[in-house]
């Protein structure tokens, strides 16, 4: 019973997942999953989440987005959420301290990290993005 209100407030909120770690991204799913959320995803890409950005258009709520995807940094990703007002959070296995000036306001969730706490902390953070 414990885990069918761990996301209370996603029920039915579309999140996008961009992680690259296979057991990461479907933990993450799972827990949505188990809130009630809708994922969209997961995706492994910086490029392949800005195709699903594009393809799902006014239909995503929240991002959980990996900063580092092999290599690649998933800021784009960020910077069009941030431009369609969609709110996100980053996780990352690195020190907050490399983000870029832009993002410092965004939640970050340091690996490794229990995936159903995050999912507990998503309402809150879509609640500040529509207060």
């Amino acid at each position: 019973m414990a885990q069918a209100s761990a996301g209370q407030g996603l029920q039915t909120r579309r999140v996008l997942v961009v992680e690259d770690e296979f057991f990461i991204a479907d933990d993450i799913r799972i827990a949505l999953d188990s809130a009630g959320a809708e994922v969209v995803g997961p995706v492994a890409t910086c490029d392949e989440a800005l195709a699903l950005i594009h393809e799902q258009s006014g239909r995503i709520d929240l991002g959980v987005l990996d900063i580092n995807l092999g290599g690649e940094l998933c800021f784009p990703a960020a910077e069009v959420l941030a431009r369609a007002g969609v709110p996100f959070i980053f996780t990352t296995g690195y020190q907050e301290a490399m983000l870029p000036p832009r993002f410092r306001h965004v939640t970050v969730w340091e690996k490794p990290f229990d995936p159903l706490s995050l999912v507990r902390s998503l309402p809150a953070v879509i609640a500040r993005q529509e207060g």
